[in-house]
């Protein structure tokens, strides 16, 4: 294990501070070879590393800065307003070398377009994409994306991300061959807005890419694709939706439920008819899988969920340390050149 730093905006998500801090020290403890550039309000992180061992406080460098950008703020008035920011400073210290990665919970939009700035993207792609690792009911992963960065897509920009993801599947998931799959609201070849359907008649001409055709929503946790492409709008939509409806299945069969007269129905079908169902889904823990990467750029930049808590801010932190040693910009450079 190498020895790494990464700058963290702890300013970002719905709660800042009291979330980011907590998270950061939980990572440091786990990863001996970590250090981290905490850019915020020194005035709310000190109080919370108070009580921190001298061993782990000493790979925490407090950047202060005062000034933030909102979840509230549209993509232009962000990136005019951002110089002095914790999110612009955390993705400048990766410019400058500081740092081999970043991560926030904030404004998407913003990090999205900062980081494209600042970062650059990889020669040859248009976009960058957010991508996620997400379980599946067998006990597997996937990867899906876009998810959230790029709303509308063209069929070349599609074929980017399928190469990328691809590309991230091997090396995130040790993949040989992965299988891709489009997103889609149906099987059959005349579904879907034309620019999937441009993107899929690209695919299936690429032989290095093992395409398998369209998937739709219903199949995205079943494994029959290890790399799920889609725009960022619906891919957004179809992995909110998917949290959404693992966190109350796992709040139901954990008793937190108000509804009394569900609970007791849904848990005997479980237990006797989806059994082996059940007894998966109990293992999937929705914190592990928190946040997506900004793949296509020349350096790793992870987003948290705003709403992650502390544990699922610490598993955003050990992934970008694992892709920052993965050396996944430069794996995914050299991986186009093979597709090419």
């Amino acid at each position: 294990m190498s020895r790494l730093t990464l700058a963290l905006d702890v300013m970002g998500g719905d709660i800042g501070p009291r979330i980011t801090i907590p998270a950061s020290l939980i990572a440091l403890e786990k990863d001996p070879m970590l250090s981290l550039l905490l850019f915020g309000d020194s005035q709310q992180i000190l109080p919370l590393l108070e009580n921190t061992p001298y061993p782990i406080k000493e790979r925490l460098t407090i950047c202060h800065c005062s000034r933030t950008i909102n979840n509230e703020h549209g993509i232009s008035y962000a990136l005019r307003h951002s110089k002095g920011t914790s999110m612009r400073l955390a993705i400048e210290a990766v410019q400058k070398g500081d740092a081999q990665g970043c991560l926030s919970g904030g404004n998407t939009a913003a990090l999205m377009g900062l980081s494209k700035i600042l970062l650059q993207p990889l020669q040859g792609i248009q976009r960058p994409a957010l991508i996620s690792v997400i379980p599946t009911v067998e006990g597997e992963k996937s990867v899906m994306l876009d998810l959230g960065a790029n709303i509308d897509c063209d069929a070349e920009n599609l074929y980017q991300f399928a190469l990328m993801g691809a590309i991230f599947a091997e090396n995130i998931l040790n993949l040989v061959y992965p299988r891709v799959a489009l997103l889609n609201i149906g099987s059959e070849d005349i579904k879907g807005h034309k620019s999937i359907r441009d993107a899929a008649s690209l695919l299936e001409k690429d032989t290095a890419l093992n395409y398998v055709g369209f998937i739709e929503g219903n199949f995205l946790l079943n494994g029959k694709a290890d790399v799920i492409v889609s725009d960022g709008f619906a891919g957004n939509v179809a992995l909110k939706t998917l949290e959404g409806a693992a966190k109350n299945v796992i709040s139901l069969l954990k008793g937190k439920s108000k509804n009394s007269l569900l609970k007791p129905v849904f848990s005997w079908l479980l237990t006797h008819i989806f059994k082996d169902s059940y007894l998966r889904l109990k293992r999937i823990n929705p914190d592990e899988y928190n946040g997506a990467s900004l793949i296509g750029l020349t350096s790793v930049v992870v987003k948290s969920h705003g709403s992650a808590n502390i544990e699922a801010f610490s598993y955003a932190i050990a992934d970008a340390a694992f892709q920052v040693r993965q050396q996944i910009p430069n794996k995914i450079l050299v991986g186009l050149e093979k597709y090419q």
